[in-house]
Parts: C-alpha cells; structure tokens; sequence
C-alpha cells in the first residue's frame, strides 16, 4: 500500500521561508516521479514542482512559472523523501500543499498534469501572512 505524508506547512509572514516534507512508502521511490501540488480556496488544484527519479534518462526538476526562483523541489532517496523549500513566500502563495506520486512511465511534458499522478498525501496547509 503507498502512502505519501505531507509534513512541514505552517504559518509564515510574506517574505519568509517554509520546508515541506513528503515520506513515501509502499514504492520503489527512487525511480519514482515525484511532484508537489497546491489548492488555494476556491480555485482547482494546480502544479507547482515535480522531480524526475533516477531511471529518467533527462533527469531534472520542473517548476510552475509563479514559483521559479523561489521554491526549490528536492529528493532524499535513501529517506524516501521528496522535499520542497519555499523562499521568499507571498500571500498568494497560501494553499494546501498535497505531494504525488507517478506510478506508470509518463512524458515529462505530463507531469504538469494532475491526472499524471497516481497516488496523493493527505496535504498540508501553508498559510503566509501579509
């Protein structure tokens, strides 16, 4: 059984920085397209990084145009961890933060999509403070 656990959201005033934690267990996580996700009240679920696992020949990380220079995806493969570090956060980027997990083999150019994900977290809310 997968199970993906979100940690690390809180609280922060505009400007600052927040590190959020994503435990996954029950796949082979290091070959395992990983991406983080946010829904802000009233409006739909969007994309905001995704990190390809180290079977992908491209490799990389990939970021919604908002957050790009700002927040940075990471992965702990030894943990089974994907991480997301958001730097220089601003109220709009207040949202529940939900973490996904690819289980088919997807283009690239799909892990924008939401319907590219098979398995999802529980989500954690960031609050950011003006």
């Amino acid at each position: 059984q997968v199970r993906l656990v979100e940690s690390g959201g809180g609280l922060v005033q505009a400007g600052g920085s927040l590190r959020l934690s994503c435990a996954a267990s029950g796949l082979i996580f290091s070959s395992t397209v990983m991406g983080w996700f946010r829904q802000a009240p009233g409006k739909e679920r969007e994309f905001v990084a995704a990190i390809a696992g180290i079977t992908w020949s491209g490799g990389g990380t990939y970021y919604f145009d908002s957050v790009k220079g700002r927040f940075t995806i990471s992965r702990d493969n030894t943990k089974s961890t994907v991480f997301l570090q958001m730097n220089s956060l601003k109220s709009e980027d207040t949202a529940v933060y939900y973490c996904a997990a690819v289980r088919r083999a997807v283009p690239s150019s799909r892990w924008i999509r939401e319907s590219s994900y098979d398995y999802w977290g529980q989500g954690t809310q960031v609050t950011v403070s003006s």
